[in-house]
């Protein structure tokens, strides 16, 4: 390896490769010498940067986070009719997920081993909790329906949007780009959750 290469290492591109591993072995199944193998830097180089591999961890379900928190502050999920804000916020979340894809594909892998897993779960559910708020006072302005369970239709609505992950893959080229794929996730959840006219 050469000189220059560590010297232009910085703690984004060593986040970047770490999510990178993480996704492929799984968090658990990731040593540091794995980590250091796939940066092409010494593990005392990583050390320079992180404290650990856990501390990669946050950072990269931080990032996740912090998209996806971020949307429920934008105007457009706070302003209006709760269907439209609603609306707005699945869009968001699903364009979040395509934009971020390595850092949400890991937040929806960690299991509740470490501290920062339970931590990345709770907030994942603090979300979908906000959201499940959003279809509830759609649902009673009368703009949903009522006849379905409001945690089940937001459990579904997230089960649709998270398999993005599974597929989506921008630089395999799908044919698909971020707008047709927020636009299609929204008509077919709120055209079927929407009352009847």
């Amino acid at each position: 390896m050469t000189t220059a290469r560590r010297d232009t290492y910085t703690p984004e591109t060593l986040l970047s490769v770490a999510v990178r591993v993480f996704n492929e072995r799984g968090y658990d199944g990731t040593s540091m010498e794995h980590l250091s193998k796939a940066a092409g830097i010494s593990k005392s180089s990583i050390y320079h940067h992180v404290s650990g591999k856990e501390e990669l961890l946050r950072r990269a379900v931080s990032r996740a986070l912090d998209g996806l928190f971020g949307i429920l502050d934008e105007p457009g999920a706070t302003r209006g009719r709760a269907l439209e804000r609603v609306e707005y916020v699945t869009r968001r979340t699903v364009e979040v997920l395509m934009a971020e894809l390595p850092y949400v594909t890991l937040l929806l892998r960690v299991r509740g081993n470490t501290r920062t897993e339970r931590w990345a779960m709770e907030r994942r559910r603090d979300f979908d909790h906000r959201v499940a708020d959003l279809l509830k006072a759609a649902a009673a302005d009368g703009d949903l329906r009522a006849d379905l369970d409001t945690r089940l239709a937001t459990r579904l609505l997230f089960g649709m949007v998270n398999s993005l992950v599974e597929w989506y893959r921008p630089q395999v080229g799908t044919g698909y780009d971020r707008q047709q794929v927020a636009d299609a996730v929204v008509r077919l959840a709120f055209d079927g959750l929407r009352t009847a006219p």
